[in-house]
């Protein structure tokens, strides 16, 4: 029996109460503070002031733990909207929301579906705005999005902690290797790239992401509004 469908153990008196929803708010909170490494269920029963056995009542092994933090995270995502283009933006940005908030939870989504009742209650709501287009591209239109954002927000994250590792910023960065790219373009081996480098507008994260998810609802609107992708926009 899954984690999600696996009743708890009898409420019994305690000189702590326990509880799954509890166990996994303390996880996440250590993840916030410290990312994943923080994590493991002799430090959550530290930080709860519990024998670390009476967690294995509740959570087996830390697999399902990390797959309780992510659908915990996924209560997060809750897309609006009444267009298939208003939903998927709105998701796409709750999803880049919610990883600002918890930077671990770039390393956990992607891979195989969440099937959680968050994540199935945020694909639900996704679903239903595409009622009316073809039931062969619906699954390509999500999977094309989710892609888009998780790789967006993996470099974020990894542009974060480089930050931290390196204690420069992007501009203190660019300014260290800025003599080291002139040398380079002097040699005019680059000419594409310096152009862009000094004649492009320089968007921030913000910015940049939004572009990048218009160009892609652009495309999957085209797709499916001239016959490409066999449905109705």
């Amino acid at each position: 029996m899954l984690v999600w469908e696996r009743p708890e153990p009898a409420n019994r008196p305690a000189p702590a109460p326990l509880s799954r929803d509890l166990i996994v708010r303390t996880a996440v909170e250590l993840a916030d503070e410290a990312g994943l490494e923080a994590v493991s269920l002799r430090k959550i029963a530290a930080a709860l002031d519990v024998g670390p056995m009476r967690l294995y009542g509740y959570i087996d092994t830390k697999d399902e733990l990390l797959d309780l933090m992510v659908d915990a995270v996924h209560a997060e995502i809750r897309p609006t909207g009444k267009s298939w283009r208003e939903v998927l933006t709105s998701a796409a940005e709750a999803t880049r929301q919610a990883v600002h908030r918890h930077e671990w939870f770039a390393d956990l989504i992607g891979g195989r579906p969440q099937l959680g009742p968050n994540a199935l209650a945020r694909g639900e709501a996704v679903l239903a705005a595409l009622d009316g287009v073809d039931v062969d591209v619906v699954m390509p239109m999500v999977t094309a999005v989710d892609a888009y954002v998780i790789g967006a927000v993996r470099r974020e994250i990894a542009e974060r902690r480089a930050e931290r590792n390196s204690g420069m910023d992007e501009r203190q960065w660019q300014a260290a290797l800025g003599p080291y790219l002139m040398r380079m373009f002097a040699t005019g081996r680059f000419p594409a790239l310096e152009k862009v480098i000094h004649d492009a507008a320089h968007h921030d994260a913000d910015e940049t992401f939004r572009i990048g998810l218009g160009f892609l609802l652009d495309g999957i609107g085209a797709g499916i509004g001239t016959g490409t992708g066999t449905g109705t926009g």
